[in-house]
């Protein structure tokens, strides 16, 4: 399927990985144009975080990962983020022990040091909540705003593409909105999004394409503007739930 907007920044073609000889993902084809937010849907275990470690460079793989017309085999996780490639892991990760201003000046440690703090006011800009808590030490965020300052430590890298895994998780209904109207403004500031996420309907309002994965496989892509989508997601989950019972 094309993209919106010229060539893609990310293509993925071909890809298998998974945990040691446990096999999760078989075949994986997926493109992520400059400026698109793509949608990765699918239900719990479908292979969704195996994916974004995968092409990040936290899990071994086979077959093809080219990002900004770079062949990433054999490139790490430091690598991908040197080259524009940012993933924001579930859960939180971040040194809670540390004050909000030195996680971000951590996410900032290879770049040069006048840059650093330019860089981080940029992703505080982001997140007022945080921002006026910049001296505070990380545990004593909420789980929100937790969550803020993890998403802000990638955006200190000023990615070009920024993948999320889950960045609604256990936040309340405001702040998954806060999330959400973050990830506009970085695709109309030219950051392109690869975003997981379970709660669809507010993916599929804020996302170009979409695709569903199941069992390890991609089971359906579309453009988010097409009709009767969610009904098509769910019969292509529950279609590959029956056909490996």
């Amino acid at each position: 399927m094309p993209t919106s907007a010229g060539e893609p920044l990310l293509r993925v073609a071909g890809l298998s990985s998974g945990y040691g000889k446990i096999g999760v993902l078989r075949g994986i084809d997926l493109v992520v144009g400059p400026n698109e937010v793509v949608a990765l849907l699918g239900p719990n275990g479908a292979g969704k975080t195996t994916l974004l470690r995968a092409v990040s460079g936290l899990l071994p793989w086979s077959g093809t990962v080219q990002f900004d017309g770079r062949d990433l085999s054999g490139a790490g996780p430091r690598e991908a983020a040197k080259a524009g490639l940012v993933h924001v892991i579930e859960g939180h990760r971040i040194f809670t022990q540390q004050s909000v201003y030195d996680n971000l000046l951590l996410g900032a440690y290879d770049l040069p040091r006048g840059e650093r703090a330019a860089r981080v006011e940029e992703a505080l800009d982001y997140f007022p909540e945080i921002a006026e808590k910049r001296h505070e030490r990380a545990v004593a965020l909420s789980g929100g705003q937790q969550q803020m300052l993890a998403v802000a430590q990638g955006l200190v890298r000023r990615p070009k593409l920024l993948m999320l895994d889950e960045p609604s998780a256990g936040l309340s209904p405001v702040l998954v909105d806060r999330v959400f109207v973050v990830v506009r403004r970085l695709r109309e500031s030219g950051t392109a999004v690869l975003l997981v996420e379970q709660l669809i309907e507010k993916a599929l309002a804020l996302a170009n394409r979409v695709y569903a994965l199941a069992r390890g496989s991609i089971v359906l892509e579309a453009n988010t503007g097409e009709a009767d989508l969610p009904n098509r997601l769910e019969r292509a989950y529950f279609a590959t739930a029956r056909s490996n019972d």
